[in-house]
């Protein structure tokens, strides 16, 4: 087997928008909870930036209710159920990610996964996804104090790996994505085909690079053959 040379010791990921395209379930869920509230339905292009901001995002949104509001939470944990029953009916990774997970594996590069997302549903989706490849270390904000753009998720994912901040790269496609590598000490790149609504702002990000295309993400984990 030919063995690639990585510009890493390990590589982490952020979950949805980076390694994951979970926008399409996130959709699904969002319209079963409208229609139970017979309100009309709504499209994978409006749920895609809000994702970021997690399911309070979404009823902050869509159902345009305020986090003040009395039943918010509530509707919230509505939305919650309603996903928990569809999480893996079409996420994927994003283009290009089987082939470069195989290449992490084939040259024993570690990888893991970073996420503001509860370990409750972050698990939930890796064990129905029946995926080739399982991250090496997971890191839920039900294991730290600080969630990102804190760099303790990011520190500890190192820890757990064994290896240092600065030979480790984090990618994400939110600024506290970056902001928590920067702070951690690792290098850091933008996924800007992620759930992003605002691209022009990915400058001000301060990310080492930023790649447009998921599948161009291997050229910047591992040098040219």
């Amino acid at each position: 087997m030919h063995k690639r040379v990585a510009r890493y010791k390990a590589v982490l990921f952020d979950l949805d928008g980076t390694l994951l395209d979970t926008a399409p379930d996130f959709t699904t869920a969002t319209n079963v909870l409208l229609a139970k509230k017979n309100l009309p339905q709504t499209t994978e292009e409006k749920i895609r930036p809000l994702i970021s901001d997690g399911s309070a995002g979404i009823i902050s949104s869509i159902f345009m209710m305020d986090k003040s509001s009395q039943i918010f939470e509530k509707t919230r944990q509505e939305l919650l159920v309603a996903y928990k029953k569809h999480l893996a009916d079409n996420t994927r990774l994003f283009k290009g990610l089987d082939k470069l997970l195989l290449e992490l594996e084939n040259n024993n590069i570690p990888w893991g996964v970073v996420t503001n997302k509860p370990e409750l549903y972050t698990k939930a989706i890796f064990n129905q996804l029946k995926m080739k490849w399982h991250p090496d270390v997971t890191v839920c904000p039900d294991h730290i104090k600080k969630i990102k753009p804190d760099p303790e998720a990011v520190l500890l994912a190192c820890s757990q790996l064994g290896v240092k901040a600065k030979d480790t790269v984090f990618i994400g496609d939110h600024h506290r994505d970056i902001k928590a590598g920067i702070s951690a000490g690792t290098s850091t790149i933008a996924a800007a085909y992620g759930y992003i609504d605002d691209h022009s702002a990915l400058s001000d990000w301060q990310a080492d690079h930023i790649v447009m295309r998921s599948e161009d993400l291997i050229n910047l984990i591992f040098y040219p053959q």
